[in-house]
């Protein structure tokens, strides 16, 4: 009966000899394997689980060395009694009952002691299933089938070499990976003309984490924060956490409008000027100018939310806000989630070293530093020249993509957006004013399409329910028109 123990299934991604391993120390810290009886002998266990008898042995050979099992000549394995010793006490319940929870007596109200309600706000989502869909025009993901695996592997491997284990098992505090530091400061900032020191960049988990810590030191109850409208909203979320005084600024074909009053009363703007977050316009030059000239005038600060800089494939990059600052207001917000993958969670500021300061104090608060082996496998990820090697392959795969969806729009959907004139991800689409793209959205899904209703980037209250966006970093290039034509039918029905 005990064979009924050992299953493993198949094509998981993971080997059969580590499900094996998964299996028999699930089992034996479970107390499902008596001590004083042996385990099956590689032989059965092997015909148990339809796999060769080698995977079995290394297996458990693996777990001798590990002190899981011992090996006992002419008998076979059996449970290292000591492996269990105060690991599961003999009165602990078994998981069901656990499990089965009683309702709580006299629970506290957390109504009334909730200072905030961060879940009642409106964010951006997409489906759970997203990545069985046959046409995903979603934003922020990325095509697995580009990325480099065998180099990210390497670059871990190195990382988390005994040669390395002191960068990356000690605690750094305050500190970053100084060849990560380095690699940002002479490798990525200066595409974006900026020359700063070392102490004026901050490694982040992700541009939220550095949004949300600028909000927490710069943010007073009665700060105003100037918001383009319609914008990022997780960011507006974010501020909303700490001033009621979000105030929308109109963006238009140009981007954030900064003459006729517009940054009035403001304390703190937030902007994407290279990629409006989701329009995908390019501020250009002149505005950049006037919106610094503003700041310095007005003693306003900028927060540059620069989150696809190295997505311009189609136009010269026009140099960052950060670039062009003289006066130390400009703070830059730069992320590796774009280019990499979302769930790296790396990110970097560039500011003054007053603010960088402060902001290395309270990161160290909140989560001490970022994983010191992903920070170095980052840094060894561009060292190596695997990220412009990445970044070559992605504008050329991006390029055909964006080049294919903004043919399907003006076949399918005719004049409905705007080609973005940087390159980007993502398509900003309006459609008649008499479409709701929430039930576009939901219907779509039941035909393999995901898009995104554009009405969560709105402060405006009712916002405009007749917009959407589509990216296209997952979607294959083959899948585009297909998926076009099926949300232009719905559209039209």
């Amino acid at each position: 009966m005990r064979d009924a123990l050992f299953r493993i299934e198949r094509n998981t991604g993971f080997s059969i000899q580590s499900q094996i391993r998964e299996m028999l120390v699930s089992a034996i810290l479970a107390g499902q394997l008596p001590t004083g009886e042996p385990l099956p002998s590689s032989r059965r266990m092997a015909k148990t689980l339809g796999v060769s008898r080698n995977t079995v042995i290394l297996a458990y050979q693996g777990l001798v060395d590990d002190g899981y099992m011992v090996s006992r000549e002419r008998s076979g394995f059996y449970v290292n009694d000591a492996i269990r010793s105060g690991v599961i006490p003999d009165n602990m319940p078994s998981i069901e009952q656990l499990s089965a929870s009683t309702v709580p007596e006299n629970p506290p109200d957390w109504a009334t002691r909730l200072r905030m309600r961060p879940a009642s706000q409106v964010n951006l989502s997409k489906p759970d299933n997203w990545q069985s869909c046959p046409y995903p025009f979603i934003y922020g993901q990325v095509d697995q089938g580009l990325f480099p695996i065998a180099a990210w592997r390497e670059c871990s491997r190195q990382a988390l070499g005994r040669k390395g284990m002191d960068i990356w098992t000690s605690d750094a505090f305050t500190r970053d990976d100084t060849l990560l530091i380095e690699q940002i400061r002479t490798r990525l900032l200066p595409r974006r003309g900026i020359m700063v020191g070392e102490e004026n960049i901050l490694v982040t988990m992700g541009a939220q984490n550095a949004l949300y810590m600028l909000a927490s030191l710069l943010t007073k109850p009665d700060t105003v924060v100037g918001m383009e409208e319609p914008g990022y909203p997780d960011v507006r979320n974010i501020f909303n956490l700490r001033t009621d005084h979000i105030r929308p600024i109109p963006v238009d074909h140009d981007g954030l409008c900064v003459g006729g009053g517009a940054l009035d009363g403001c304390d703190i703007i937030y902007t994407t000027p290279s990629h409006q977050f989701p329009t995908t316009v390019t501020l250009p030059m002149e505005r950049r100018k006037a919106l610094l000239a503003d700041a310095a005038t007005y003693d306003r600060i900028i927060v540059e939310d620069d989150y696809e800089f190295e997505a311009n494939y189609v136009s010269e990059p026009t140099p960052a806000l950060k670039s062009l600052d003289r006066d130390d207001r400009v703070i830059y917000v730069g992320s590796l989630s774009k280019t990499l993958f979302p769930g790296l969670r790396m990110g970097y500021v560039v500011a003054a070293k007053e603010l960088i300061d402060e902001m290395r104090a309270v990161r160290r608060l909140m989560l001490r530093h970022p994983p010191n082996n992903n920070q170095r496998t980052t840094a060894l990820f561009l060292s190596l020249g695997h990220y412009d090697s990445l970044v070559h392959k992605l504008h050329k795969a991006y390029r055909a993509r964006w080049e294919a969806l903004s043919s399907a729009l003006d076949k399918h959907l005719p004049g409905m957006s705007q080609v973005p004139s940087f390159g980007g991800t993502s398509f900003w689409v309006t459609g008649p004013k008499s479409l709701d793209t929430e039930k576009l959205a939901e219907r779509a899904l039941e035909e393999g399409v995901v898009i995104e209703p554009g009405h969560v980037c709105f402060a405006q209250n009712p916002p405009p329910k007749n917009v959407f966006r589509l990216g296209f970093s997952s979607i294959a290039l083959e899948r585009i028109e297909p998926g076009i034509e099926i949300l232009a039918r719905l559209i039209q029905r």
